[in-house]
């Protein structure tokens, strides 16, 4: 027997998992790189959500001297909502870190509804252009972080499937490809933005 022809018989098998492997690997880095891209997105939007809010209860200060207590609760809200989400921008994928960001961000929508709801009892309040301007702005951020979220939930879900489907399933478990968290709302109540009329 022709040794060029046992050795083709060794190499091209080998050559194709190693191949397989290879495409495997690149295809699951490519996804984890893409949700973890999407967290990126929500990031930026939550961020402008948190700076957004000390300036709404600085100008609703004045106006609401004898709610002290509402306008901590919401300053305390965005105080653990940031901080959950600089734990969930370090690994977005870490089912904890999402958890945590989840309920700090429902905790924070739920705050911020009380605010809006007390700040309606306040006509001049409601009339303060200044105030207007931060509604309107928070408004859209939440519209913006809505969409953000739906698109980071599909970037984890396709990387979850790609993640679980053989064979790949047997690489993601040796290469460490951790299933990835979806960042859901976790309170029905919370499930809306916080309803704006001015």
């Amino acid at each position: 027997m022709n040794p060029l022809l046992i050795l083709g018989v060794l190499v091209v098998p080998v050559v194709f998992v190693v191949l397989l492997v290879a495409g495997v690997y690149n295809k699951l880095v490519g996804l984890r790189n893409r949700f973890q891209n999407a967290y990126a997105q929500i990031d930026v939007q939550l961020t402008r959500r948190h700076d957004l809010i000390p300036n709404l209860v600085e100008t609703a200060k004045g106006y609401l001297k004898h709610e002290r207590g509402t306008l901590e609760a919401v300053i305390a809200a965005r105080n653990q909502a940031a901080g959950a989400r600089q734990a969930a921008a370090a690994n977005p994928g870490d089912p904890a870190a999402m958890a945590q960001l989840s309920g700090a961000e429902g905790a924070l929508t739920g705050s911020l509804t009380r605010f809006f709801a007390l700040a309606e009892a306040y006509p001049d309040l409601k009339a303060n252009q200044t105030m207007s301007q931060l509604m309107e702005e928070l408004t859209s951020t939440e519209n913006k972080v809505s969409f953000a979220r739906q698109a980071f939930n599909d970037s984890v879900m396709t990387y979850n499937t790609s993640r679980e489907i053989f064979p790949n399933n047997l690489l993601a478990g040796m290469f460490n490809f951790a299933r990835a968290e979806l960042f859901a709302v976790q309170a029905p109540e919370v499930r809306e933005a916080p309803k704006v009329s001015f």
